[in-house]
């Protein structure tokens, strides 16, 4: 199938960050032949990186090898439906403090694939138990 790719280590490669820039991009590089996508959140949050030029940004996918033009499906819909309804109920008992939406977008959107490459892997255990998880 494929790997997911969170928007923070898309931002490391594009930025290359010195801290996280070179393990990031390596972890893509070992993981090329799987395949990386992206969510569509995804596109949109790192669209800053590139001073909103779609173009541009489009053209580092593309030669950092990344598909983002795999749709959100009905399924994604109701997997995040589901995590959202769950973190809100653990929020309204004052168990969890952030509110992370996007990380349960992506999170349902990777469930589909092999697993997400992502710097924040706290993050999204909490949100979406059972998901693969890889940092760089």
């Amino acid at each position: 199938m494929a790997w997911v790719v969170d928007s923070c280590v898309l931002i490391d490669v594009a930025i290359d960050d010195p801290a996280f820039g070179r393990a990031s991009a390596y972890c893509l590089q070992s993981r090329l032949r799987q395949g990386l996508v992206i969510c569509p959140v995804t596109h949109v949050e790192i669209a800053p990186v590139f001073d909103g030029d779609r173009a541009l940004q489009e053209r580092f996918l593309e030669d950092a090898g990344i598909d983002w033009t795999e749709p959100w499906v009905s399924a994604d819909t109701d997997l995040a439906h589901q995590s959202w309804a769950k973190y809100v109920l653990k929020r309204r008992q004052g168990n969890i403090r952030r509110r992370p939406i996007t990380n349960v977008l992506i999170g349902a959107f990777a469930a589909r694939f092999d697993g997400l490459i992502t710097r924040n892997p706290d993050d999204f255990h909490r949100l979406c138990p059972g998901l693969k998880l890889i940092r760089p």
